[in-house]
């Protein structure tokens, strides 16, 4: 049975880590994307996501010098996006070292992007990233960095990401990032119900009950960013919490 993963996600702003709170830039937390990321490689995360939120699409190759540096020296899987907006931009990030992929507006925009990058390099490379708010009871999907709001419902939308080439999902309700409540469970439980391909829940998690309770409604994956910037070692103490209530996740080293 495969393990269940923890994720540290780093989000930045061309080279800079940011924190956000429903997707609304709030302050820099480090000047220096790497000071994070290399504190992360040593600490026992199972994956690290990496997503350039820049507003607009301008010094891609400060972002790309960034993956480089990490894939170097990284000895865990790395997952990247931001601004994937062409196959030969997804192809060089592969190249560079990432084995996964986040994709998210191409999905809506330019579906043949996720579909030929999923034929080259397989389902297992390309995440969808899903970001939606719950409005009366149902589910609306943004885009755009969450400044587009769509007709499609979360469930309507995993689908046509699952059938334009998407082997995984990284879903985040945007009214829960950055306010350290926990994940959206209701609307998770039931997208589980509806697809066949892991999803990793972002947005929210603040404490280890958080992480445990996304695992508890079948989530492969729980991500985080805030937690782990602001409490010491705390991907470790969190496996240690994990592991002593006999949750699927991987022993510590």
């Amino acid at each position: 049975m495969l393990k269940n993963r923890i994720i540290s996600s780093v989000i930045v702003d061309t080279d800079k880590v940011v924190q956000t709170e429903g997707f609304e830039f709030k302050h820099y937390i480090h000047s220096d994307a790497m000071f994070a990321i290399e504190s992360f490689l040593n600490w026992s995360v199972d994956e690290l996501v990496i997503i350039n939120v820049s507003r607009e699409d301008t010094n891609f190759e400060k972002f790309i010098q960034i993956i480089k540096d990490t894939s170097e020296k990284a000895r865990l899987p790395i997952t990247v996006g931001g601004w994937i907006n062409s196959i030969s931009r997804g192809e060089e990030i592969i190249r560079l070292g990432a084995e996964k992929l986040i994709i998210n507006t191409s999905f809506l925009e330019n579906p043949e992007i996720p579909r030929n990058l999923s034929k080259r390099f397989g389902k297992q490379c390309i995440v969808a990233s899903i970001d939606y708010k719950t409005k009366s009871g149902e589910s609306k999907v943004f885009f755009d960095r969450g400044r587009r709001e769509s007709n499609y419902s979360l469930e309507e939308w995993a689908e046509n990401c699952i059938n334009n080439g998407a082997g995984e999902l990284y879903v985040t309700n945007i009214d829960f990032d950055g306010k350290r409540g926990g994940y959206d469970l209701e609307a998770i439980s039931k997208l589980k119900k509806t697809v066949r391909v892991p999803i990793v829940l972002f947005g929210g998690a603040m404490s280890w009950e958080h992480f445990a309770e996304g695992l508890d409604i079948g989530a492969s994956a729980v991500a985080a960013a805030n937690i782990f910037h602001y409490k010491e070692l705390a991907s470790i103490k969190l496996r240690k919490y994990l592991l002593e209530r006999n949750y699927n996740v991987r022993e510590l080293k």
